[in-house]
């Protein structure tokens, strides 16, 4: 079966060349690779020009800047392949991640796939270890050690129901999860498909990456009038609220980087609580 990798980008200059470089050292062959710009405003565009001379395999399709969900719903419109693979551009992969990640789809024991051994890419910076630190994870790792085997968010699925759906819906950053949501099941753990994922690793980029956690977090709590979910939600992230939890962890750690990392995320997320009552689009 072919298998078709699709990759969204939205200013990635930085870490797209490593992705597509460690793409291009699968063990499994049948494979294309479809990169989705979101409209960057960086070199992204220009660093995938230079890399596509080097691999018959790579495609670029262009679109506005509408998000990650719709992107990769256009790579999924444009894919040959009969199982697409969703990964970002901050990702890198051992030699068999796909081979062990469509082994599952292939044998015909499941429809799509997910992999709970996704590692820390940049494990030793500061403000990395920080990220892992506020979402009360080991500095090495993206999931807990009891992680589940079933999850909502698909790294691999056959495309005929992917179709069946019409693809994610385009909410935001937890846009991958409404395709488990529309199919009604979730995907299952492939055993060995390991793979590393880059967390931010600056102060700046921290930031940037809150305010696009931040349009979609109040979805996250447990209140069904809309506006009560983002007010108890912006309570969360209050900067009383940031002070005491980040002195607290701090301390703990004996990291007191943490507490300027939990102002900084924090008040990312706090401003776009606040937008997301005045109509501020979801994706990032």
């Amino acid at each position: 079966m072919k298998v078709s990798v699709i990759i969204p980008t939205f200013n990635e200059e930085r870490v797209i060349g490593n992705c597509l470089n460690s793409l291009g050292k699968q063990s499994f062959k049948d494979l294309e690779i479809i990169v989705v710009d979101d409209g960057s405003k960086d070199k992204t565009l220009q660093v995938l020009s230079e890399l596509r001379v080097m691999s018959d395999e790579l495609r670029i399709i262009e679109q506005d800047h509408l998000g990650v969900g719709v992107a990769r719903n256009l790579g999924a419109k444009s894919a040959n392949g009969e199982i697409l693979v969703f990964v970002d551009a901050d990702m890198e992969f051992e030699p068999d991640f796909i081979e062990k990640l469509v082994d599952p789809i292939i044998s015909g024991q499941v429809i799509g796939t997910f992999s709970k051994e996704e590692y820390v890419l940049n494990k030793d910076n500061v403000w990395s270890r920080c990220w892992n630190i506020n979402r009360n994870l080991p500095p090495e790792r993206m999931h807990p050690e009891n992680y589940p085997d079933t999850q909502p968010v698909f790294r691999a699925i056959l495309k005929k129901k992917f179709e069946e759906v019409r693809g994610f819906g385009a909410i935001g950053y937890i846009d991958d999860h409404t395709l488990s949501d529309k199919l009604g099941v979730q995907a299952v753990v492939a055993p060995g498909a390991v793979f590393y994922h880059r967390n931010p690793d600056n102060l700046p980029e921290i930031y940037r990456q809150a305010r696009w956690i931040g349009k979609s977090e109040f979805k996250r709590r447990k209140i069904k009038d809309e506006n009560l979910m983002r007010l108890a939600t912006i309570v969360r992230y209050s900067l009383p609220m940031s002070l005491l939890q980040g002195f607290y962890k701090s301390v703990s750690f004996m990291l007191p980087q943490f507490l300027i990392f939990k102002l900084v995320y924090d008040l990312g997320v706090e401003v776009s609580l606040i937008k997301s009552f005045f109509g501020e689009q979801k994706y990032r």
